[in-house]
Parts: C-alpha cells; structure tokens; sequence
C-alpha cells in the first residue's frame, strides 16, 4: 500500500484504507508509519472527514477550573467568590457558568449594605495610611532649613500671598493674610530672619461674625505670641443666609492679617528678591 520508485499507489486505494485506520483509532502519525506516507497534506487529505480517536485528543487545560466553578455556582457562590478561588477572570467565569441559575440571595438589602460600607471604610483606613506615610516620608526629607533656604521659601510665600504694589496704586505695604497656622508660623520666622521687629507688627483677625469670635481671637493670639495690644480690631464678616458655608466647627478660626509697620523698604527687598528668583530659575532651565 506504499508506493514504489517514489510514486505513491492509487489514492483511491489509500484513502480506503487510511480510513479503515482511522476508524480502527490509528492516529495521524500510526497511519503514516503503517501506510508510508510521508507527506503531510497527502496525509490529511487522505483522511478528510474522519474524525480523529478520542485518545488523541488534548485535555483542554482549563477543562478541570471549568468543572470547579460550576460546582461553585451549583453551591451557592457568587461571581466574586469564584474567581477569588479559582484565580480565573470575571469574563471566564462568566462563560463557564452563565446558563446555570443565580444563587438565592442569602442576605438581606440591608445586610449586604452593611457589608459593603464595612469594605469601603477598609479601603478609606488603607487610602488614609498610604497618604499619611507619603506625607510624614515627604515631612522628614526636608530637614532642616538653611538660612537662604528659608529667605527664598519666604520670599515666594509673600509673592504668593501677600498684598503686592500696583502701578497705578502705589502702596508698598507688607501685609501678609492667611488661615493657614503653618503659612502663619513660617511667615513669622522669615520676619525674624530679616531681622524685622516684633513691636513693628500688628494683627488682624478677620472671621464670620457668626462663628466663635473670641476663641478664634484667642488662638491667634497664642500662636504669634502677642499682646492683645498687638491686636487690631477684629473684622467680621456678614453671614449671607443664602450662602451654605463649609468652613465651620472647631477648626474654622478665620484669616490673621500681619501688617509691617513702616514696611515699604522690606516690600521694595521682597519685590526685588521675587524678581531674582525668577531670574535664576530661568537660568536653572
């Protein structure tokens, strides 16, 4: 049935009997082996329509994970609970176990509510950790600051914050606002490396006049350090019914104007300084 000086027999009389090995549960290369033939289209051809043995058929790998999820399914779990199982994607599951019917719901509206609102206020402890441990790693790579590090963090905290001169309003007043304690503190002790005196400063409280006027008067006091002579009078700010404030409760403590007196060389130096900075970080690029 083979072939002799490289020509092959009558295919007819191949195919018949490549058949008759098929469906004795001869495999591709059995039937090669057996009948001589080598070529591999020859081959196919040969035995077109012939299903080929069940034995020699590979197991799918994911043959075993499809049978355990619709166990899993029949048992009641959820989409979730399987794929946490099994390691398999949504879109798997999905297939494997679709035409199966859903689980009865085995927890109430409010008990599922519950359960997830417990699992969002874990992910919400987790955010939190992450963004204090990022905040403290960031807090302690400063350092300590330099003296010039300093006056050039205070120079571009009053360019940021403070009151600036305008040509068409010459004022050259240094005065700094802000509700920020930690601006507040770093403002102070960029005037304490300029050398600028404590009794040429004068505060301002600025607050809504339906807040806690004199806690806030005394927490401003206490921060800078100050006599209340110091203190200008507070300016309160008229509530709008209208208007739905979010700035309330115990934190809120309204803004702290500092004002230097006889401060138009330093606004001049600011000025200057601001101006230099730009200048060299042009250069830096």
């Amino acid at each position: 049935m083979a072939h002799s000086n490289g020509k092959y027999a009558d295919i007819e009389t191949l195919r018949e009997q490549a058949v008759a090995l098929r469906r004795r549960g001869y495999s591709l290369r059995q039937i090669r082996d057996e009948l001589k033939i080598y070529n591999n289209d020859v081959l196919n051809r040969l035995v077109k329509g012939e299903p080929a043995p069940e034995w020699t058929k590979r197991p799918r790998a994911k043959d075993d994970l499809r049978e355990r999820a619709r166990e899993l399914r029949l048992q009641g779990w959820t989409y979730d609970q399987i794929e946490m199982e099994l390691g398999c994607s949504r879109s798997s599951v999905s297939l494997w176990v679709r035409d199966l019917p859903r689980p009865e719901r085995k927890r109430s509206p409010e008990e599922a509510a519950a359960i997830a609102r417990k699992g969002w206020e874990e992910k919400l402890r987790i955010r939190d950790e992450e963004r204090q441990r990022t905040k403290e790693a960031a807090k302690e790579a400063v350092g300590s600051l330099s003296a010039r590090e300093l006056f050039l963090v205070g120079v571009g905290l009053y360019w940021a914050e403070g009151g600036k001169d305008k040509p068409y309003d010459r004022r050259e007043n240094v005065t700094f606002v802000n509700s920020d304690p930690g601006m507040i503190k770093v403002f102070l002790a960029w005037l304490d490396l300029l050398g600028v005196e404590r009794a040429r400063l004068r505060f301002t409280v600025m607050i809504h006049e339906n807040a806690d006027v004199a806690g806030a008067e005394r927490y401003w006091a206490d921060l800078v350090d100050a006599d209340s002579s110091a203190f200008n009078k507070t300016t309160l700010k008229k509530h709008n019914p209208k208007t739905v404030r979010k700035n309330v409760g115990d934190s809120y403590r309204g803004c702290l104007v500092i004002k230097v007196l006889k401060g138009a060389d330093l606004y001049r130096r600011i000025e200057g300084s601001w101006y230099g900075i730009v200048l060299g970080a042009d250069s830096a690029t």
